[in-house]
Formats: C-alpha cells, structure tokens, sequence
C-alpha cells in the first residue's frame, strides 16, 4: 500500500522547482540586460570623452605639449626601473656648436698673432683660422712638424679655403688628392672628411710628413708633396711655401712682419700627389750639399 499523502507531495514540489528554476532564469536575464546596457552607456561615455579631450588638445596645444612631456617623463622613469639606466637623448646642435670656429683672443699670444696676420693677408675670418692655428700648433708638436710651415703649406695651396678643388680632384685646405690617400680618411669617416678643415688639415699633414721622410728634407718633401719629385722643375712651388714660412717664423718670433698687403702667391698648379712615393735615391749628396732639414723640430 502507498501511504496516504506522498502522491499529493510530488506535484507540489515539481511546481516549486519549476518555479525557483523560472526564478533564477529571470533574475539571469535581468542582470545581463542591466550588464548590456552599463557597458553600453560605458562605452558611449568613453567616447564622449575621447572626442573632447581631442578637442580640447586641437584647441590647446599648450596642454598637448605638456601631456607629451609627462608621458615621456613617466615612460623613461618606467625605462630606467625597468632596465637602471636612460639612453642619452640625442640633442640637434646648434649653428655656434657646428662652426669650427674660435675666438683668437683665447689663443696663446704667438698663435693669436699668427692668426691675425694670415686673416689679413688672405682676407680670411679670424675666428676659423684660430681652429687652424692651434690645430697646426698642436699637431705639429707631437708630429715634431713646424706648425708654421704647415700653415705656409695651406697657404699656398688653397689660401685657405677649405672647399677648393683642382683640376686634378686635390681637395680641401691642404689639396690632398683624396681618390689617393683615401685610405687616411678611414678613421675620420670617409673621403667626404676632406671638405672638414680640421680632419684636412690632419691627413694633408700626415702626406707631408711622409714626403719629408722619404725625401730627406723640407723642400725634398714639398717636391713630392706637389708631385714633383721626378722632375727638374716644381714651378717655384717648394719657394713660395718656404718664402712663406719665413714670414710666419718672423710672425711668431715677433718681428716685424712683412707686408700683408696682398700677396696671394696663387697656389701653385696643382699636381697630383702620388700614391706610392718613388724609392728614396741611393746616391749620397756631400754634405757641404746636403739640403737643411728644418721641419724637424728639436726633442727638447
């Protein structure tokens, strides 16, 4: 026998499940409509806001610039956290930091009046020729050099102006055949570092100093150096470089100078300076004959 009242049970509870089942499903749909339409109205509000603050940025380029610079601010500090350090930032130079150029009141009191005297003479600025000067000074120091005749040098070759070319392709202050000694340009970027005054001056220095030596003496030196080793006649360029030397010795010395008035010994004609030197002649000249060397200074 079924007890009495069991059947009258189950009816009821599958109606309550129903209705608890009915509940939940409602109060789902409920709760994701509501979720529907906060992110719906989330979203149109992030909108709202996007669009103003481009607005506001268009209008206000002053706000746009100091936003930019917080956010980089904050990006670096997060960088250096991050990793501990902060790649410099690469700055433009300026105009005053690109000019090779200087004041010749700061320079010692020979090599200011060597300045003065070439900017007078060669109708050259001198505040570039003072970058020169001591560039010469210097470098003629530790090559054991005469700085005054490698000034003389540039001179004549190209009175100083540091984007002559010959005919020949001699380039820059000094007319060093740059498809030649290619090579010395290496470590100062390239053959283009001819038309840089400085760097120039650098490698025409160092054909000098090579001319020099294989030569024997300055004016040996300045015949190779012009190209004219091989031949009997360098067209009077070894006398005008030395003739200008002298001048700038007595410059130096603080002796009256010569005349600046113009001299303008043009440069000599540009010859090609060879890429290989010719082998040094083995025959001795007497010493009573011997030439003078005095490019090289003393050791003391």
């Amino acid at each position: 026998m079924t007890a009495p009242g069991n059947t009258g049970l189950k009816p009821q509870l599958r109606a309550h499940l129903t209705n608890v089942r009915s509940s939940l499903a409602n109060t789902a749909d409920d709760i994701a409509q509501g979720f529907f339409e906060i992110t719906h109205n989330s979203f149109a509000l992030l909108g709202l806001v996007v669009v103003f603050g481009v607005i506001t940025l268009t209008a206000r380029p002053d706000l746009r610039q100091a936003g930019e610079t917080k956010l980089i601010t904050w990006l670096q500090e997060r960088q250096q956290a991050v990793i501990g350090f902060v790649e410099p930032e690469f700055v433009e130079p300026d105009a005053i930091q690109r000019a090779t150029a200087s004041n010749p009141k700061d320079l010692p009191q020979q090599q200011a009046a060597v300045a003065y005297w070439l900017s007078k003479k060669y109708a050259v600025a001198p505040e570039p020729l003072s970058v020169l000067v001591s560039a010469a000074f210097e470098i003629g120091q530790k090559v054991r050099l005469d700085p005054t005749l490698i000034l003389a040098v540039m001179a004549i070759e190209s009175g100083f102006n540091p984007f002559a070319q010959s005919p020949v392709g001699a380039q820059g202050l000094m007319q060093v055949m740059t498809k030649i000694h290619h090579d010395k340009y290496e470590n100062f970027g390239g053959k283009l570092a001819a038309f840089d005054p400085v760097t120039n001056l650098r490698v025409g220095v160092k054909v000098l100093q090579e001319c020099i030596a294989r030569a024997g003496s300055v004016e040996g030196g300045l015949k190779y150096y012009v190209g004219a080793a091989n031949l009997n006649d360098d067209g009077g360029y070894a006398s005008k470089v030395m003739a200008e030397h002298g001048r700038l010795l007595a410059v130096v010395g603080g002796k009256r100078a010569p005349s600046t008035s113009p001299f303008y010994a043009s440069p000599a004609p540009a010859r090609s300076i060879p890429a290989s030197l010719p082998a040094k002649s083995t025959a001795q000249e007497p010493a009573s004959q011997a030439p003078e060397k005095v490019a090289l200074l003393d050791k003391s």
